[in-house]
């Protein structure tokens, strides 16, 4: 039996405007973090404002995502930090900004980095998909041929549920989420991309063979009736995980299946942020149902399968970065199943969640320079 394990905290960056979920209603408050009962040791690397996202490098320095928009290249150490230059303007209003930074597969032969970020355009504001070759080493860090190779549609108003996470599948393609905007009913509408799971090919088109297309979807379309899409990861078995927040209660962690649709906004077990009710998944049989769900809320982020060496119980368990609750929380998982497992305080809003080279777990804070931006180390207690 393998595991999850969610760091689980709020979904909003910590600069968020009032267009983004508001905390939990729910009077759910966060412990601080107690060392003596954590199941590792935790030592800190590095600080960082508002980090979103980050990446190993072949040679165990980082890429890291910064709201506002910077690239940060960081030594293995965390003693040095370089901007990297190249990367496009962002709108990071509300939760929008620089988001997630994955490397190509191939990347120690074609350097390539893909990262993803908000910015305006026509009807409004959305995510867009990017990419870029990184300069030779030695050189000054910079991203070069930087282009643009997918943008959701439509551009919408306001500054929520971008979503923006990257994961590249066994076969070769680039899955992507793109949020439902805080719109609701985008998410069922087959032609927008918003609310979705899309495939794409390793240059942003749609992927062949995708499973809705045919029935009139947009032909990027891999799964659809998503809220705010924040963890995507595949496990060794090749099976696709991803995890959303729910509105008011009922955030879920989902195993993606082709050509599914997972209901939201037509179900949830939430409730709207206005009271009204949304009706729970099991009144609709006909939808995809989450594998785990919370409420209370954990307001979950970003996703990492655990595959090294130091942590072997939890090998090919999923661990998720999150924010309100500010927790690490563990999730059995049985093959395509997963019930929920221990949860321990963390005592700060966790935003991101990665595998280090050495088998150790890496941590994104979700706060500012000098206040609970921090990148964190996990190894097991001597």
């Amino acid at each position: 039996m393998s595991r999850f394990l969610v760091l689980a905290g709020a979904g909003l960056a910590a600069a968020c405007t009032a267009a983004t979920d508001p905390a939990p209603a729910n009077g759910q408050t966060a412990a601080a973090a107690d060392p003596g009962n954590l199941p590792f040791a935790v030592t800190p690397v590095a600080d960082f404002d508002a980090p979103w996202a980050m990446t190993f490098l072949p040679d165990g320095r980082m890429l890291v995502t910064e709201k506002a928009g910077q690239l940060m290249l960081v030594s293995a150490d965390g003693k040095s930090k370089q901007v990297v230059a190249g990367t496009l303007p962002v709108d990071s209003a509300g939760q929008g900004g620089l988001m997630d930074v994955v490397l190509h597969p191939d990347f120690a032969t074609n350097r390539m980095v893909y990262y993803s970020f908000s910015e305006a355009g026509d009807g409004g504001k959305g995510v867009a998909l990017a990419r870029g070759v990184m300069s030779p080493d030695g050189d000054s860090p910079s991203l070069q041929n930087v282009q643009v190779i997918f943008r959701a549609s439509p551009y919408v108003e306001g500054d929520g549920h971008y979503s923006g996470r990257i994961a590249f599948s066994p076969d070769g393609h680039l899955f992507f989420t793109n949020g439902e905007r805080q719109k609701f009913t985008p998410a069922q509408d087959k032609q927008a991309t918003l609310g979705k799971v899309l495939r794409l090919t390793m240059d942003g088109k749609p992927a062949p063979g995708n499973p809705l297309a045919a029935q009139g979807f947009n032909p990027a379309i891999w799964s659809y009736g998503h809220r705010n899409l924040l963890g995507l990861a595949f496990d060794a078995s090749g099976n696709l995980w991803e995890q959303e927040m729910g509105p008011k209660g009922g955030d879920e962690v989902n195993l993606i299946l082709p050509g599914r649709n997972y209901g939201y906004p037509i179900v949830s077990d939430g409730d709207h942020y206005d009271g009204r009710d949304i009706p729970d998944h099991d009144t609709r049989p006909e939808f995809e149902k989450y594998k785990v769900t919370w409420n209370p809320v954990i307001s979950p982020g970003g996703l990492m399968v655990y595959s090294g060496a130091q942590f072997p119980q939890w090998q090919g368990d999923l661990f998720i970065g999150g924010l309100s609750s500010e927790a690490l929380v563990r999730v059995d998982v049985d093959g395509a199943n997963a019930t929920k497992g221990d949860q321990w305080p963390m005592g700060a809003r966790i935003r991101e969640v990665e595998q280090g080279p050495d088998g150790s777990i890496y941590v994104l804070e979700d706060g500012d320079d000098g206040s609970a931006g921090r990148m964190l180390k996990l190894t097991p207690k001597t």
